[in-house]
């Protein structure tokens, strides 16, 4: 708009003013606050967890209820003695937490771990099938001076040894992409890519990647053309705002809305984990991710 146009507009707004307020009633902001508006109708289109850990202030059963009301489905990354708790709130756990000799900076990639790594996850996974879980989560380890390509091996090579009882329980074990930047120094299953190459090597329907997408933002960016690309690696989604790892609102620079309908468009059959540790009030938080995500 030139100086021109501006001061005729600014002539005609008196008249503009008067004609329509001849023809509506006058509404103030207090009427329109009192007014209900109708909340959105739940899609449900993507399942929706929500990681313990970032809510871990609160108990468990409260956490559960509150999951529960949202239209949450799942609480994840319990241990054994947690899961009759959101069990009798009518929820799942989307993912069993990991196995003592399995943290994260020691994992697979090193050939020595995996006899202490196999014992445990196989004593792991029949609890987790009866328990109606889907997933195990595992990690690959830190680098520690190993090359990637060695580690990548090592990998495979302890995976497949759990790949014939996942298959006969059918239980998914998935391994989480975790940035190696910021939050998880040295990691070595840092990039979508090499995650990828290890789930081909497995080669078994019961191994994927955990896609962190605040990982994976940190570590490389495109997130919706990586998942799209990739979406048969993936078993599980994580979220987190970037940068901070906070809410995932427009206070950071994800687009959750439209990574949520990328994944969904693809027919992700699985559950998005909300995973970010709240700023303010964590329920307020968590039931607006869970409306950002529901797509």
């Amino acid at each position: 708009m030139n100086r021109r146009t501006f001061l005729s507009a600014a002539a005609a707004a008196p008249i503009i003013t008067q004609l329509a307020t001849a023809r509506t009633p006058f509404i103030s902001l207090a009427q329109t606050a009192a007014e209900p508006h109708p909340a959105r109708p739940v899609l449900g289109r993507l399942k929706q967890s929500v990681c313990r850990w970032c809510f871990g202030s609160m108990k468990l059963a409260d956490l559960a209820a509150a999951a529960k009301g949202m239209g949450i489905q799942s609480i994840e990354l319990l241990s054994p003695d947690e899961w009759e708790t959101v069990q009798q709130a009518g929820l799942t756990c989307a993912v069993a937490t990991f196995v003592p000799s399995n943290p994260i900076a020691r994992g697979f990639n090193r050939v020595e771990h995996h006899d202490s790594l196999v014992k445990e996850l196989e004593a792991r996974l029949p609890l987790v099938k009866a328990a109606g879980i889907p997933n195990q989560i595992v990690f690959s380890g830190n680098r520690d001076g190993m090359d990637d390509k060695q580690g990548l091996s090592n990998c495979a090579a302890g995976l497949k040894r759990l790949m014939p009882l996942a298959e006969q329980l059918g239980v998914t074990v998935i391994m989480e992409l975790l940035n190696s930047r910021v939050d998880h120094k040295d990691y070595m299953c840092d990039r979508t890519a090499w995650g990828v190459e290890l789930v081909n090597k497995v080669a078994s329907p019961r191994f994927k990647l955990l896609y962190d997408i605040y990982h994976m933002q940190i570590m490389e960016g495109d997130v919706i053309r990586t998942i799209t690309d990739n979406i048969g690696s993936i078993g599980h989604f994580h979220t987190a705002g970037v940068p901070g790892r906070r809410e995932i609102d427009v206070s950071q620079e994800l687009n959750y809305p439209a990574i949520c309908r990328a994944i969904v468009e693809k027919g992700f059959p699985g559950y998005l984990g909300q995973e970010f540790m709240p700023s303010r009030d964590p329920l307020t938080s968590l039931r607006e991710a869970v409306a950002i995500c529901d797509v």
